[in-house]
């Protein structure tokens, strides 16, 4: 593909994950109504809040399967599958689904932005921004897609956590899916959050001959972006595990 083809290419991505997320985002406000008969009660921040949670879900089931695909179910990353090293290898999909992601975190960092701080704090503006800078590196230099592949999957628990606020707000805290929702999201959240991490920094550690030739400013970002979201994710997880505790003690309690 040539360079102008590739340019075409993206921004029609990022275009696409914009498009995606308004569709579900007026989706989301569409059908809630049918689906939640409290959602009309609900005052016009928390509307909002609650339809961008919608995209958000939708773009982390959509890019954690698409990075499953890419890093296990397809050869891509396979050893010897291609002549290039490891942390120089695209394709076509996998640059489709890095401009999508590209779209969705510029389209909830805008709305995090506008309606700052109802939807989130300087805390997710510092993580949007540093998923921006990461996944556009990525994407224009061709290198290092594997590790944003990672963090990308690393959204998996992304429905836990907004399933945790659509159920709070509609005043189901004491149910058992709230229950079952928290326990499954402090172990989606160590392995993906966590394990991954770990994982990540040892495929760093064992392939540094080939990160060390990544370009000056993305070898850069590699050194610094992830740790920084990995004391980001550590942050959040003492605070799922707190919030399980809780609510399991609360559940014992009421039996």
């Amino acid at each position: 593909m040539s360079l102008v083809g590739k340019e075409f290419h993206w921004l029609l991505s990022v275009s696409a994950g914009i498009i995606m997320c308004k569709i579900v985002y007026d989706l989301t406000g569409a059908i809630s109504p049918f689906l939640y008969k409290g959602y009309t009660r609900l005052d016009d921040k928390t509307r909002v809040e609650w339809k961008n949670r919608g995209f958000s879900t939708f773009h982390a089931v959509v890019v954690a399967a698409a990075s499953l695909y890419l890093l296990v179910g397809s050869d891509l990353f396979y050893d010897g599958s291609q002549a290039e090293s490891v942390i120089n290898r695209t394709s076509s999909f996998s640059d489709t689904i890095l401009g999508v992601s590209t779209g969705y975190f510029l389209a909830d960092l805008a709305m995090i932005c506008y309606y700052f701080p109802a939807l989130g704090g300087f805390e997710y503006i510092l993580h949007h921004g540093l998923s921006l800078l990461s996944i556009v590196q990525s994407l224009v230099s061709g290198q290092g897609l594997i590790y944003i592949l990672m963090v990308l999957f690393s959204e998996i628990t992304t429905p836990f956590v907004n399933l945790r606020w659509y159920l709070d707000n509609a005043s189901l805290k004491n149910s058992r899916l709230y229950l079952f929702n928290g326990v499954a999201l402090f172990f989606g959240w160590l392995v993906a959050r966590i394990l991954l991490f770990i994982y990540f920094f040892y495929h760093m550690f064992i392939h540094f001959d080939q990160v060390k030739k990544v370009y000056p400013m993305g070898f850069c970002t590699l050194l610094t972006v992830p740790p920084v979201l990995t004391m980001m994710n550590l942050f959040w997880f003492t605070k799922i595990a707190k919030g399980m505790v809780k609510t399991l003690a609360k559940s014992r309690h009421n039996r």
